[in-house]
């Protein structure tokens, strides 16, 4: 199996990569920049040769006259010696500083090559725009061009192997210092487990580009340690509230067993017994419901529903309970939405049942419902003792009781309410939370318009 390569290694053969490509269009440019550079040097060469030759020439049209000029034409040749000339009139050669090598014939400048050497070549008429005019060919050497072009070349290739080598050697180091922050990370990770929730990345120092994931990794952290934090809590909270009804079940029934009692008696524990099943039947329900909407379980119907009738038929079951508590209940305002009607009645009948318990006698207990531009608000406050500040986000943790004077492990309630209401809520949608002020307690609803 091909061991797949680092990030810090394909950066560097990525830096390595561009840096060779552009390197190599660099030498490519500067290697055509020079040859047109030599090729314009040549040219100006050859007309400054051409001109001389003219002069040398000038007025012969015969090889009669041709003749009378050689040797002064052989003494600025020998000025020149990496310059030949060939000299042809009407199909014959005057003169000839290049035999037995075949020249272009077309005018203009040529490049050729021969036995090695590299040459330039130029063919003009001896006398510019004459017909029948003798035709001179120049042949400039150029091999010393040639080489320092494939020096040059040489030199690019070198430079190009090096550049890329020097750029994957330094890459390699600067994305192993560029990625330690990864690897600091990597390494938290790896630590992290259900003891050592609390580490987290130092954001000061990091890259802008990495601070932003080290702030995110940061926060995934604090929620995991919170919500370990909550599943531990709510063990011990479940432990809790079931060794209460156990413990007395356990104590109870040996008790009974002791010695031989009345039939009207194990009657009794028996039906004692039972209350105290039932309600961790009924825990256990509940714990099980929270589960539920926990994993996302929880698929409220969608109904068009009244809120008005809903609420006028919760306040006439709790009407003689709040009778006796003699604590008046007040409803105020209709609204319409569509959700589920048993799982809607179970959390109001919650937040009802809350505001019974801690209204005041001669107090009231008001259900409000209003629609609003983003959707349906429905509050159950209800007078009495406010709640500090501080407790008000923790009301619907699970097993929480605001009230200290609560008896621990009372069976009539497990401080489930609220966290099963507040499931509910979120299932269809909406948001519920708590304001304490001025003598009243209010929770407010907030659901999304019906169909």
């Amino acid at each position: 199996m091909i061991k797949r390569l680092s990030l810090a290694s394909r950066l560097a053969l990525l830096f390595a990569a561009c840096t060779a490509v552009v390197s190599l269009l660099a030498g490519v440019l500067f290697n055509h920049a020079s040859e047109a550079h030599f090729i314009e040097l040549d040219q100006q060469q050859l007309d400054s040769q051409l001109v001389a030759l003219r002069s040398t020439l000038q007025g012969v049209d015969s090889p009669q006259l041709f003749a009378q000029r050689e040797a002064q034409l052989r003494a600025e040749l020998n000025r020149q010696p990496e310059l030949a000339l060939r000299v042809t009139a009407q199909g014959q050669r005057w003169f000839d500083g290049a035999p037995g090598i075949s020249l272009p014939e077309a005018p203009g400048l040529h490049s050729l090559q021969n036995a090695g050497t590299e040459y330039r070549v130029y063919n003009a008429p001896l006398v510019a725009g004459q017909p029948g005019s003798p035709q001179l060919t120049l042949m400039l050497d150029i091999t010393h061009h040639q080489h320092f072009l494939q020096r040059m070349q040489h030199l690019i290739w070198l430079t190009v192997g090096l550049s890329a080598l020097a750029t994957a050697l330094l890459g390699a180091w600067a994305a192993r210092s560029g990625l330690r922050p990864l690897r600091r990370m990597g390494e938290v990770a790896a630590s992290v487990s259900a003891h050592s929730l609390t580490q987290r990345l130092p954001q000061q120092h990091m890259p802008v580009e990495l601070a932003e994931l080290a702030q995110a990794f940061n926060a995934m952290l604090g929620r995991l340690d919170d919500a370990f934090q909550r599943l531990s809590a709510f063990s011990a909270d479940i432990a809790h509230e079931l060794r209460t009804p156990l413990s007395n079940l356990l104590t109870h029934t040996q008790v009974i067993l002791t010695q031989p009692r009345p039939l009207e008696d194990y009657r009794e524990a028996l039906h004692s017994n039972l209350e105290e099943l039932q309600w961790m039947a009924q825990l256990v329900n509940d714990m099980l419901y929270l589960a539920k909407a926990d994993h996302g379980l929880l698929m409220p119907k969608r109904e068009a529903l009244v809120l008005g009738d809903e609420v006028e038929a919760l306040i006439e079951f709790f009407a003689l309970l709040a009778e006796d508590a003699h604590v008046s209940l007040v409803r105020e305002g209709t609204a319409y939405t569509a959700g589920d009607r048993g799982m809607l009645r179970r959390a109001l009948s919650n937040l009802l049942d809350n505001a019974l318990r801690f209204t005041p006698a001669g107090g009231e207990v008001r259900v409000r419902m209003a629609e609003t531009a983003r959707g349906v608000t429905l509050t159950v406050e209800n007078m009495g003792e406010g709640i500090p500040a501080a407790l008000l986000p923790r009301l619907f943790d699970r097993f929480y009781r605001a009230d200290p004077a609560r008896r621990e492990g009372s069976s009539e309630h497990a401080g489930l309410g609220l966290a099963i209401t507040q499931s509910i809520v979120r299932a269809h949608g909406g948001r519920i939370y708590c304001e304490s002020e001025a003598g009243w307690t209010r929770f407010v609803i907030e659901l999304p318009k019906g169909d």
